[in-house]
């Protein structure tokens, strides 16, 4: 399976929007079972931003479904469990839950996006490809207009485009909405070593979560999530401001934490603005039409608070690509491919669908408890939230994409 081009447009079989997660994961999959796909990525390299995230036993199913798992595996710490204090409270309430058991780590998005991009055959990759408008040729094929006026024809079209998907809009999604909270985060580099345990730190309280993990022996990362005041939405390019706002803002918290912060550069830190899809249009919209699909952040954007934003694009990426196998290698005639292929991408669809949902939701649920500023969700959460809110992180791991 292979491009070739006709007039003035390059055709492929399969173009995926996007060089994250959930595009690299699905391109390799595709690539594991003897299908080539375009990746067009609009940055010039590889984006790292983000820095880490924590990555769940369902996301080491997937990476171990394409291969890639034991080498991620040897370059990151094994977390022993993750320790939920309660700041700001007269007598802090400290609650740790072990992970004995559990494949629980801290992953690099740099070390992640690398090693799936060395997998992939060269030239899979096109950097500096911003697509700039889809449309329908009259075969069945998208065609797709890139910003230096190349021009692209596909019999399948993946958006893995992120939060502001362009192919999400073409397929009738409505844009993400604001939750309302922003996320500040970091990575902390610690030359010879930090000497951290290898635990999951997190701090909740008077409307504040952050907390920390490391990856390996020399990298910690970082984040802090709260609800900015109007004037605090404006620093989100300023990171000194940013340093200076976390720094007065965790004054409460542990010398450990405030010791991660302070040795951050001030390259090594961003702000967003936390969006979410409204979780209801994931069961009537379409997130898949004829031969367009989008995966990952384009498809579930999500509140940060469970840790499976990164890791339900690996289990979509998966998933995809089985979908998609199934369909383009079958023998048959060239008219029933394309039926073949929307009917891959319904049953993507249909697969994924209540799985996101399911996530969205709970991610938003859990932020709304533990960022809560009020007296008696303080008080539940204090309690007995922080047993219950660990073991629903483990519960929601809990899935197995299965194999290719």
């Amino acid at each position: 399976m292979s491009s070739h081009s006709v007039g003035m447009e390059i055709v492929e079989d399969v173009v995926i929007v996007g060089a994250g997660i959930a595009g690299l994961t699905t391109a390799l999959g595709l690539h594991r079972l003897g299908i080539r796909s375009l990746v067009l990525e609009s940055s010039e390299r590889l984006r790292i931003t983000g820095f880490a995230f924590t990555t769940w036993e369902n996301a080491w199913k997937a990476l171990e479904a394409i291969g890639i798992g034991e080498s991620l595996r040897r370059q990151h710490y094994l977390m022993s469990s993750i320790v939920v204090a309660s700041t700001f409270l007269e007598k802090p309430a400290v609650s740790e839950m072990s992970f004995k058991g559990h494949d629980i780590r801290c992953v690099q998005r740099r070390s992640l996006l690398e090693t799936l991009a060395k997998e992939l055959p060269n030239g899979t990759i096109r950097f500096s490809s911003k697509v700039v408008s889809i449309d329908e040729s009259d075969d069945h094929f998208k065609r797709l207009h890139l910003a230096d006026g190349t021009i692209l024809k596909t019999k399948v079209l993946i958006g893995c485009d992120g939060v502001n998907s362009a192919v999400a809009k073409w397929l009738g999604l409505q844009n993400p909405v604001f939750s309302g909270r922003s996320a500040i985060r970091g990575n902390a580099h610690f030359k010879g070593g930090h000497g951290f345990e290898p635990k999951y730190r997190q701090f909740v309280g008077k409307g504040v979560r952050s907390g920390f993990l490391p990856c390996d022996d020399e990298n910690v990362y970082w984040f802090f999530t709260w609800t900015p005041a109007t004037k605090e939405e404006e620093m989100e390019d300023k990171p000194l401001k940013l340093k200076q706002l976390v720094t007065s803002k965790l004054k409460d918290t542990s010398d450990e934490m405030k010791s991660v912060i302070e040795k951050t550069l001030l390259d090594d830190i961003i702000s967003s603005p936390l969006r979410y899809r409204k979780p209801w249009e994931l069961l009537w919209g379409n997130i898949s039409k004829g031969n367009v699909c989008v995966a990952g952040d384009a498809l579930h954007p999500m509140t940060p608070d469970i840790g499976q934003g990164g890791c339900l694009a690996m289990e979509d990426g998966v998933v995809l690509a089985r979908c998609l196998g199934e369909a383009l290698l079958k023998p048959g005639v060239e008219d029933e491919e394309y039926e073949r292929i929307e009917m891959g991408l319904k049953k993507y669809g249909q697969e994924r669908k209540w799985r996101s949902f399911d996530l969205i939701t709970t991610a938003f649920m859990v932020g709304f408890i533990q960022q809560n500023d009020g007296k008696v969700m303080s008080y539940l959460r204090d309690n007995f939230m922080l047993r219950f809110l660990s073991g629903l992180l483990l519960r929601k791991a809990g899935f197995d994409c299965g194999k290719l």
